[in-house]
């Protein structure tokens, strides 16, 4: 690992307020995030885990500005990237992707395969032309365990594990070198969240990737993780190797 981090996360909070009453006034807040900070080197793999609720991916999501922070820090490679707007965020997103955890509600079901994963070419302009564009799917396709006659058809034709499949392809067309891992496995059978988590780690290997790894599930992140940070209500309650805090 690298001396300098990748991600560097300070201070982090994400408030919803609570609205009550006919006028819809400001009553209170869900601290959902509270005060979050950690640091994420370049080829790491830190997880983040904790029981439901707890505010893990609300933490994923607020880093990505998914969901916009109510304050703290966060910065990317040295760029403060709550500071970002229009054109120079756009080119952040390129190399900062998520998987989600659903892979059904993540795809748009009026689309086909090629139409998904070629999404991230056209809006950050990789390709242009649509030949080049279906030959850029069809590698990235192929790569995590897709056919290349399978691009032309929509989500609802998949299994669930060909639907988590297609949303890491659309996560790595663009050549990110940071992705949030949103419990990608948790939503699959046991048989294919071994398969899903096998292709992360070989994809992590061969891209040089950098993961936060969120999951609630101890033997996963044991598995892949080298650093885990465990959330509760909001906050981190502890962080290490992965081998010391699962003792």
């Amino acid at each position: 690992m690298s001396a300098t981090p990748l991600l560097e996360v300070r201070n982090l909070t994400k408030h919803f307020p609570i609205r009550t009453g006919l006028l819809q006034r400001v009553t209170g807040a869900v601290k959902a995030v509270d005060g979050v900070s950690f640091d994420v080197h370049a080829g790491e793999t830190l997880a983040l885990v904790g029981e439901s609720g707890c505010g893990k991916t609300t933490t994923g999501r607020s880093i990505l500005r998914l969901i916009e922070p109510t304050s703290g820090t966060v910065r990317f490679d040295g760029t403060d990237v709550l500071a970002l707007r229009g054109e120079t965020l756009r080119r952040m997103r390129r190399r900062m992707q998520i998987i989600f955890q659903d892979p059904y509600a993540s795809l748009n079901p009026r689309r086909t395969v090629n139409e998904i994963v070629g999404l991230p070419l056209r809006l950050h302009n990789l390709a242009t032309d649509e030949a080049t564009i279906r030959k850029k799917v069809a590698a990235i396709a192929e790569r995590v365990g897709l056919k290349s006659n399978q691009l032309d058809r929509y989500p609802h034709q998949f299994s669930g594990g060909q639907r988590q499949r297609i949303g890491i392809a659309r996560a790595l067309i663009s050549s990110p070198e940071f992705v949030v891992c949103d419990e990608p496995v948790s939503a699959l059978d046991v048989s294919i969240q071994a398969q899903i988590i096998e292709l992360l780690l070989e994809l992590k290997r061969e891209l040089a990737l950098t993961y936060l790894f969120i999951s609630h599930d101890i033997s996963v992140i044991g598995y892949l993780a080298d650093r885990v940070a465990v959330m509760y209500l909001g906050e981190i309650v502890e962080m290490g190797q992965v081998e010391k805090v699962l003792a």
